[in-house]
């Protein structure tokens, strides 16, 4: 039959009966086989799905695809049915997403998931409990508490007396999920900012009160936290959220491993402590994996300052707390156990689908200082998880945690943990051995950067006046801005780049690649082949002029 004499397709209503069918069932037989159909492939054959369907990096740009989706009317009526709009997100919009699962993209901390993350990720979408309140929740939320429990004692190793104590136990919390590390990172502070500013005679407490009341209550004028230049940037907005302003998140120094430098840090609290503004110390933060660079502050001398000075310890360990779990590099992480509060996200390094943050403290009472109740929900005396979070309604996501941790165990984590560790040592190895390369940042975790460095620019350097090995730095500035745009561009293979300061004179910013290892199947061919294109694409780039 000829196209033109096709009859018309029927008209989509919504009307009771097909919102009926819709709702409970697909819609028909064609629909429930498209839907089968790639499902399927999603659930038992993720990569070779993600491989055939999903882009790497397109070569459309954002612009382009901008220009495609500019409709902005919501139709009365059902534009397609199921089959259709499942058929266009695999055939139109995949495409164009990024494949973060490929051994080729290292250059960001979201990389590829175990295939049964997505089956987890379904059932936990079709219960759709909401871990707010008991009473839409019931069995996940002391679920919870159990999957709290195990990562807290990862952390701090605490007595099986302590753990039998506070795993259920209704009046105590060992912290709670989030959606993310920001959030995370968040409540620890806003449980330090509350305990530091609590409720004393003629004085509400700055939860109830204020800042401001605070201050005067405390007798002091202003509040900072103290962190690595390295930091997350999720901790300044903490400071914009509580209160204390972001100018107060105080950027201490780094060394020469890009660690929080201790000298620094000790001059800048004995400025506080003598300077003419009275000023209190919320936190001290320790990074156990800086995103820049996968540094991991001293945790021990950290804690021994903050002891010393009764200053609330957080480490960020949202990158780095999975290392915990294995034998051989556990020990990088030393000392977070002595952290007052510890962040951790399952959505890096414990390979789970976005999103989901983790908080733990050290003293099981402590998020009392965060207690909200209301009439319809959370009300006092529950034992609803929602009493101490920032988060109200809430996807189970502790179920997928649980679930993992039974599929793979610690010495499964262990393992991809130390594949990241050890494919990073030998690629920066591999960077050394190149003339045309510099490695910046060895690594300590998983994470390193270096930059591309032309034998012949390294022999004319150092014959340089000041002056011209700063125009030469801003040379090799553009040049791996270039290189890291035109790669991405190409589709190929991904590195992020980031600016660094240099320590030696003349400081100055220096544009460097970064590499994430975290993918299992990327291993140190494919990372010679992305250190081969970028060779070729600066070779281009010298025939172009």
């Amino acid at each position: 039959m000829d196209k033109n004499t096709l009859p018309p397709k029927k008209k989509l209503v919504a009307d009771w009966q097909t919102l009926t069918r819709t709702f409970i069932r697909p819609e028909n037989d064609a629909a429930k086989s498209t839907l089968i159909k790639y499902m399927e492939q999603i659930l038992f054959g993720l990569h070779d799905f993600l491989k055939k369907h999903v882009g790497f990096t397109e070569e459309v740009s954002l612009l382009d695809l901008s220009t495609r989706f500019t409709d902005t009317l919501i139709s009365e009526n059902p534009e397609k049915k199921l089959t259709d709009v499942i058929t266009d997100l695999v055939e139109d919009i995949a495409p164009h997403a990024v494949n973060v699962a490929s051994p080729y993209f290292v250059g960001h901390m979201t990389s590829a998931i175990p295939f049964f993350m997505v089956h987890l990720k379904s059932i936990v979408t079709a219960l759709n409990q909401n871990v707010v309140k008991v009473e839409t929740s019931k069995v996940v939320s002391v679920v919870e508490k159990q999957v709290l429990a195990k990562i807290h004692r990862l952390i701090y190793q605490e007595s099986e007396a302590f753990y039998h104590e506070h795993i259920q136990n209704i009046r105590t919390a060992l912290g709670c999920f989030t959606e993310n590390g920001t959030f995370a990172n968040l409540t620890a502070l806003w449980v330090a900012r509350n305990v530091l500013f609590a409720p004393k005679k003629g004085f509400d407490g700055v939860e109830k009160e204020g800042i401001q009341a605070a201050y005067r209550a405390y007798g002091i004028e202003r509040c900072v936290v103290l962190i690595s230049r390295r930091g997350h940037y999720s901790l300044n907005k903490a400071g914009g959220l509580l209160g204390i302003g972001n100018q107060n998140i105080v950027a201490i120094d780094v060394d020469e491993n890009n660690r929080i430098d201790l000298d620094c840090l000790h001059k800048t609290i004995r400025k506080i402590k003598n300077g003419r503004t009275k000023t209190a110390i919320l936190a001290i933060v320790g990074i156990a994996g800086t995103t820049e660079t996968g540094s991991v502050d001293p945790l021990p001398k950290l804690a021994e300052i903050c002891a010393e000075n009764r200053i609330h310890f957080h480490v960020d360990a949202a990158w780095g707390g999975p290392t915990l779990m294995s034998e051989k590099y556990a020990h990088l992480l030393a000392g977070i156990e002595l952290a007052d509060s510890v962040s951790v996200d399952g959505h890096k390094q414990f390979y789970m689908p976005m999103t989901c943050g983790m908080v733990y403290f050290k003293d099981p009472t402590i998020m009392d200082a965060i207690i909200y109740h209301t009439h319809y929900v959370n009300r006092p005396g529950s034992v609803d998880l929602g009493i101490k979070s920032l988060s109200g309604s809430r996807e189970a996501n502790s179920l997928i945690l649980d679930s993992a941790l039974k599929i793979m165990g610690s010495r499964g984590y262990a393992l991809l943990i130390d594949h990241g560790i050890e494919t990073a040592q030998k690629f920066a190895e591999e960077i050394e051995k190149r003339s045309n390369f510099q490695l910046i940042t060895p690594p300590e975790l998983n994470i390193l950067t270096y930059r591309l460095y032309p034998s012949h620019i390294k022999q004319e350097i150092s014959e340089q006046s000041v002056g011209q090995k700063t125009r030469i730095n801003e040379k090799l500035n553009e040049i791996n801005r270039t290189i890291q745009r035109l790669q991405r561009e190409a589709g190929k293979s991904f590195v992020s780049r980031t600016t660094l300061k240099t320590k030696n004179p003349p400081e100055q910013d220096i544009v460097v690649l970064r590499c994430v290892m975290m993918n299992p199947m990327t291993n140190i061919k494919i990372l010679g082949e992305i250190l081969d294109e970028q060779e070729e694409i600066y070779q281009r780039m010298l025939i172009q002029g």
